[in-house]
């Protein structure tokens, strides 16, 4: 069933995405060839007013085919009207623009179901989540281990940490069990070892559970979360933008302490990761499902907004090159940029692969 919900996230996802180029497109009087589900070879469809409408073998995305977006293609002249390649740049950015804004457009329909009817959406503070020691309690095993306030956690027995509550996680499950820390402190990286105390606590359950601590607490604000309410259906209209605001502002921000090295590229999930926490997600009841569902299209709409080639976000950069210019960039340049910007694409996904693997053998 885990995979069964994970096609369905997907399908969704992809789906909402491209059709709001389709739908753009259409509006935008531009003739659309294909409609696929999925890449590869066809498994099934139809033909309706021009457009094929199919489901493709490869269920990781799906394509939008335009008349005229190959610029060798050539076209007779009654037929450029209708080209992608025949619009002006502004209706041309539009329709790129429309897949990422369909999917944020998700996120703000479930956002808005979520507070309509009285549950909050919380949006997790970066900054509050970092793994860094805030303080330690005196005589607590982490104050006797040597750790200090600043000092951010890198890894726990060997598992990269990406949020507090990877260490909370961690360290909940080790109670009198020795674990490895890797520190880093100013400029320096050390490991120290310590022992988590056993100290017993009421269970979601009600049943009393033992649990490990090392008594730190993380740096930030008491509530790690910016909590988004709403006391009416019609206060939900305004506050889930907000909402989708903000989490599209943490995914950003995630991206950028990515690539600025403040957290681990260890911590990136590929499509496992995504299959694992749709099964995980869809058992823990529907609003789980959807709420994950929500995170996961803000993150496809970020994502593609960033201005690599064969991105959504490539395509606006060209276009507002051209704009700016007054004409394209030669073919050629875009091909060499288009390859760059495949291989970048083909390294994040080996890489998040790569680390999907790694949690599956240690059993994360």
């Amino acid at each position: 069933m885990t995979i069964i919900w994970a096609i369905v996230l997907l399908g969704v996802l992809v789906f909402v995405h491209e059709f709001g180029h389709f739908i753009t497109a259409k509006l935008s009087r531009v003739k659309v060839l294909k409609f696929s589900l999925g890449f590869g070879p066809r498994i099934a469809g139809f033909r309706k007013g021009g457009t094929e409408y199919m489901i493709s073998a490869i269920p990781l995305g799906g394509y939008v085919k335009l008349l005229g977006e190959d610029p060798d293609e050539e076209l007779p002249a009654e037929e450029m009207a209708y080209s992608f390649g025949g619009q002006p740049v502004w209706k041309r950015a539009l329709i790129a623009f429309a897949g990422p804004f369909f999917n944020l457009l998700l996120t703000y329909v479930i956002f808005a179901y979520f507070l309509s009817v009285g549950f909050p959406v919380n949006i997790p503070k970066l900054a509050d989540m970092t793994p860094v020691v805030g303080s330690t309690l005196p005589g607590s095993p982490g104050q006797k281990a040597g750790l200090k306030p600043g000092d951010t956690i890198l890894e726990v027995d060997g598992k990269p940490i990406a949020t507090w509550f990877d260490v909370v996680g961690i360290i909940s499950a080790k109670p009198n069990q020795p674990v490895s820390m890797k520190i880093k402190r100013d400029s320096g990286v050390f490991k120290i070892a310590v022992t988590p105390e056993a100290v017993k606590e009421m269970g979601p359950d009600g049943k009393e559970v033992t649990i490990g601590r090392i008594g730190i607490q993380r740096m930030g604000d008491a509530m790690p979360f910016h909590v988004v309410e709403a006391k009416n259906p019609f206060q939900a209209v305004y506050k889930a933008a907000e909402g989708t605001g903000r989490m599209a502002y943490f995914i950003w921000d995630t991206i950028v302490k990515l690539v600025s090295g403040s957290f681990s590229l260890n911590t990136l999930g590929g499509p496992i990761a995504i299959v694992q926490e749709s099964g995980k997600a869809a058992a823990m009841g529907v609003f789980s499902y959807l709420m994950f569902m929500a995170i996961i299209s803000a993150n496809l709409a970020v994502l593609n907004l960033l201005p690599i080639p064969i991105l959504d976000g490539g395509h606006l950069m060209f276009l507002a090159i051209e704009g700016v210019r007054k004409k394209p960039l030669s073919e050629s340049t875009q091909m060499i940029l288009q390859r760059a910007g495949l291989m970048i694409l083909i390294f994040i996904m080996v890489f998040a692969l790569h680390n999907d693997i790694v949690r599956l053998i240690r059993g994360q």
